[in-house]
């Protein structure tokens, strides 16, 4: 509790000393003169893709702007909150930050970002936030107002390897559609080749809570409704008993979910949910070894999906004010039809932008190219928001959530008295 008050009376006192009370100074309506600022990005951290096409945006703004140098702080994804953290508390507060969404309430509660609403003029967010996908702009939103401006984004897909499909007698050209038809094609896989049938991305202790809760919400569950948890509850348990069925059939993987992409990726898995971020990857080491298929999210019968977002928002942490013009001209042109076609095509993300999917002048002919990628974008009407977890203690309930649906699948006792004991003792640390 320390830390977090230090952190929260650190934001509170840089803000009181360079602003009139309740409200920022005003921004100017331009950068006129040379500034640096700060922006601490995870994808630069990475040995992907990623990299690459985030110091090609970078390279385009400052040509763009040519008062405005980008200081560029690489993290990795797992250790950019608490650095965040670390140098706010150290007096060298982050201009912009790229954050995940599982942080969004604790950011905008006790960390000290803006909000975007009381920086930038209504009509200048509404000119901007033109064309953008609503349901993307929600994502980032605390009562009502956007601290985080959704940034690389997608949703839960399956991958599939169609040589391994026509290996097990089935038909590569029929994507499996419903979890049943996944349970008896990862069957078919392993008992007719040998190799893994399949495997979600959803134990992995960061990055795999957003396909769970996907897989969780499509059979009409949540982890939590408000501030009580109901990741116990029947919907949300009879998914994960569902898993657990394939687990115990042989249709599901038992391996380390951190080897699960290699794994697909190598040839040696049929069926992967997981992120469309990896697309470029999965795709190049697919070339010349399988043929690569995507579709979207296996549904519970006919229930509708509900593909949840992972990836990222912006979030602005500078009180001066013409650090703040500096810093949203950043995030207008990271989130710019220029930028998404640059996200989408050299990374795999999705475009927060669906007007330029069919523009020449932008995706059009990428999308025409690899026309597998619709199938992540047909999951964008019906987007389900990632649940975060509220209070002091919200990262230590998501582990214990988290711990107790990987013991639930892959381990020997019931697995619904598994998630409702995980559930009961995290509701103690709720708010």
């Amino acid at each position: 509790m320390l830390r977090r008050t230090t952190l929260k009376l650190t934001a509170a006192f840089t803000a009181a000393s360079l602003l009139p009370f309740g409200a920022f100074a005003e921004m100017p309506a331009a950068v006129d003169k040379p500034i640096t600022i700060t922006f601490y990005n995870y994808n630069l951290a990475s040995a992907s893709a990623g990299a690459d096409a985030t110091k090609e945006l970078i390279a385009g703004f400052e040509k763009k702007f040519p008062n405005i140098k980008v200081e560029p702080v690489a993290v990795p994804s797992n250790e950019i909150m608490s650095r965040v953290q670390a140098d706010i508390v150290a007096g060298q507060q982050p201009d912009v930050a790229q954050l995940v969404f599982r942080d969004l309430i604790y950011i905008a509660n006790d960390l000290g970002a803006n909000a975007l609403e009381d920086m930038v003029s209504a009509d200048e967010l509404k000119t901007h936030f033109t064309g953008m996908l609503p349901q993307g702009l929600e994502l980032g939103k605390v009562d009502g107002k956007t601290y985080g401006l959704a940034y690389t984004f997608s949703t839960p897909i399956l991958y599939y390897n169609a040589d391994l499909f026509k290996q097990a007698g089935l038909d590569p050209d029929q994507a499996p559609k419903t979890w049943d038809d996944v349970a008896l094609a990862g069957k078919a896989i392993k008992d007719k080749t040998g190799k893994n049938g399949f495997f979600p991305g959803a134990y992995g202790p960061v990055d795999g809570t957003f396909v769970y809760q996907a897989i969780v919400m499509s059979n009409g569950g949540k982890v939590r409704d408000g501030d009580t948890l109901t990741f116990a509850g029947s919907n949300a348990a009879d998914a994960v008993k569902m898993l657990r069925e394939m687990v115990d059939s042989g249709a599901h993987a038992k391996i380390d979910p951190a080897s699960a992409g290699d794994t697909f990726a190598a040839g040696n898995m049929g069926m992967f949910l997981y992120t469309s971020a990896l697309l470029s990857s999965i795709k190049k080491s697919a070339a010349g070894k399988f043929d690569l298929r995507l579709a979207p999210m296996p549904s519970f019968g006919e229930k509708p999906t509900a593909p949840t977002n992972s990836g990222s928002a912006l979030f602005v942490f500078s009180q001066d004010p013409e650090k703040q013009r500096a810093s949203y001209e950043l995030l207008k042109y990271l989130t710019s039809k220029e930028a998404y076609t640059i996200i989408t095509s050299k990374i795999g993300y999705l475009p927060l932008r669906l007007d330029i999917v069919d523009d020449p002048a932008y995706l059009g002919q990428w999308v025409k190219d690899n026309p597998m990628f619709r199938a992540n974008l047909k999951q964008l009407d019906h987007l389900t928001a990632n649940i975060a977890f509220p209070g002091p203690n919200y990262r230590q309930v998501e582990k214990m959530m988290m711990d107790s649906v990987r013991e639930a699948i892959f381990g020997s006792g019931d697995p619904v008295a598994t998630l409702k004991a995980a559930q009961e003792q995290g509701q103690e640390l709720m708010p």
